[in-house]
């Protein structure tokens, strides 16, 4: 069987579990029965079968009258009703100033009671109806999710504009989540992961919102003064940045009356957000030590490469080779390296952010013993290099190809989840059918596409390294990889860290 045609199949008996096949779809080319058990494993071979085509659910558009557009995916299985809203706006969208402030906001939306019911009151009413609610931001991006019996439909709906449009901002819960906010600061410190992973952003990122960390001196209690928190709302949680997702045992019928009572007389948002600065990302290599007493160091190395989600060669076959690389499990060559063959780490990996609108990272990350640390490193950037050098063996391509081919029904298994992706591909400007277009794309790529884009945009000796341990305990000097940088970090101070 070719390697087409072994996906196709895998496609195709994935998509079982979600497509009806009619009868007589499937026939089998019977042998005789007097060479029946002679002629079984021939008989299984030819096998024939019509071709099934799987078609993921579409969820239909509306626009109501204020010119919000809705996604809506009914599904009947429950008597259970999801609501999304989906705003564009986040602390991205604003200078550092308001970071504490547009952080928390989603929070105190969510928990900070309405003009009209205190925080216990809507904790109360939410509880006694069964009603479940979230609210969350992503940089650019805010969002929130109800979740209701259809009976308590409307009652949910109710709660869930009052929340979204008229928050409260309880001066007591403003403080709880700035307490929490300063505890969150101190572990971070206490957090050898953490603490690469949000240095190694503030590295290379610097002060863009990208590379920003809460610190105590962003959590001064006026830095989340109720005035900035409405000036915040009134730009981001309106209806010019909305859209709404639903989906669940409700008829389009039935729910434009309650959407349009949702959104009626909602104030225009207050001015058009300011679109994130383009970031301009460190492109100097260099190695950065971040001293800490520890017996394991954590080690994260990265550099720019432009390579963006789209529907382009280059994309897909970064994907492949990133898997490869690192995001295979116990298979992929730096497991292969650094844990089998070395015993260097339990556990590494590659990472390759593609945005689409900008520049991604390319890199790799492990934590190891101290005086392994940089004996790790330079097989991490051996294996890189290794990446640029041959193309994979047909054998890792297909394996990783399929793993995609063969998950991706799992892609479409509840309403929730389509209506979800697709209004994030809108929000990200994608195509409605990207997770087809990713399919196909992923489906093309070839050892040699693989090498030539880790040859294109890999540089191993562009490297920029952290490393968050204990010099002292290091198996040879970090200059052994290139001109060392000393960050120093301070832990928050105990003043700081209970104001």
């Amino acid at each position: 069987m070719s390697r087409g045609a072994s996906r196709a199949l895998s496609v195709a008996l994935a998509a079982a579990c979600l497509a009806c096949v009619a009868p007589g779809t499937v026939r089998a080319q019977e042998p005789e029965a007097a060479n029946a058990p002679a002629d079984s494993h021939a008989a299984a071979l030819g096998l024939t079968f019509e071709p099934l085509k799987f078609q993921p659910p579409q969820p239909a558009e509306h626009t109501l009258s204020n010119g919000v557009h809705v996604l809506q995916l009914e599904d009947r299985r429950l008597p259970l009703v999801s609501v999304y809203a989906r705003f564009r706006g986040g602390f991205a969208n604003f200078p550092r100033v308001y970071y504490a402030a547009a952080t928390g906001l989603p929070g105190l939306v969510r928990g900070g009671g309405t003009l009209s019911l205190p925080p216990d009151s809507v904790e109360a009413r939410l509880e006694h109806y069964a009603i479940r609610t979230s609210v969350g931001t992503g940089g650019e991006t805010s969002f929130a999710l109800m979740n209701a019996l259809t009976r308590h439909l409307d009652i949910g709906l109710e709660l869930f504009g009052a929340m979204l449009r008229s928050p409260r901002f309880d001066s007591a819960r403003v403080e709880v989540w700035r307490g929490q906010e300063l505890e969150s600061v101190r572990r971070r410190m206490d957090d050898p992961g953490r603490l690469a992973f949000s240095e190694f952003n503030r590295l290379l990122f610097g002060d863009h919102p990208i590379g920003w960390e809460m610190e105590p001196a962003d959590l001064e209690p006026e830095d989340l003064a109720h005035d900035r928190l409405e000036w915040l709302h009134r730009r981001v949680f309106c209806p010019d940045n909305l859209m709404l997702g639903v989906t669940g045992d409700v008829s389009w019928q039935e729910i434009e009356p309650l959407l349009e009572r949702l959104v009626e007389g909602w104030e225009p948002c207050a001015e058009p957000l300011v679109r994130s600065p383009r970031p301009e990302i460190r492109t100097e290599p260099g190695v950065f030590v971040i001293p800490r007493p520890l017996e394991q160091s954590t080690v994260v190395m990265a550099h720019v490469a432009d390579v963006r989600q789209g529907d382009t060669p280059d994309f897909f076959a970064s994907r492949i080779g990133t898997s490869i690389l690192g995001g295979g499990g116990l298979s992929s060559r730096l497991m292969a390296r650094l844990r089998t063959e070395r015993g260097y780490a339990y556990s590494t990996s590659a990472l390759w952010t593609a945005p689409v609108s900008y520049p991604g990272l390319v890199g790799a990350i492990t934590r190891t013993r101290a005086d392994r640390t940089v004996a790790a490193a330079r097989l991490m950037l051996e294996t890189l290099e290794e990446m640029t050098e041959a193309p994979p063996t047909s054998d890792e391509v297909e394996r990783t190809v399929d793993e995609v081919v063969n998950g991706f029904v799992f892609n479409f298994e509840s309403p929730a989840q389509i209506v979800s992706r697709q209004m994030a591909y809108r929000a990200q400007r994608m195509p409605a059918d990207w997770l087809e277009r990713y399919l196909a794309g992923i489906q093309e790529v070839q050892p040699e596409d693989v090498q030539r884009v880790f040859r294109e945009h890999v540089h191993p000796e562009r490297m920029v390294i952290l490393v968050v341990g204990n010099p002292e305990r290091l198996d040879e000097p970090l200059s052994a990889l290139g001109p060392v940088t000393v960050l120093h970090v301070p832990e928050p101070t105990a003043a700081q860290a209970e104001r």
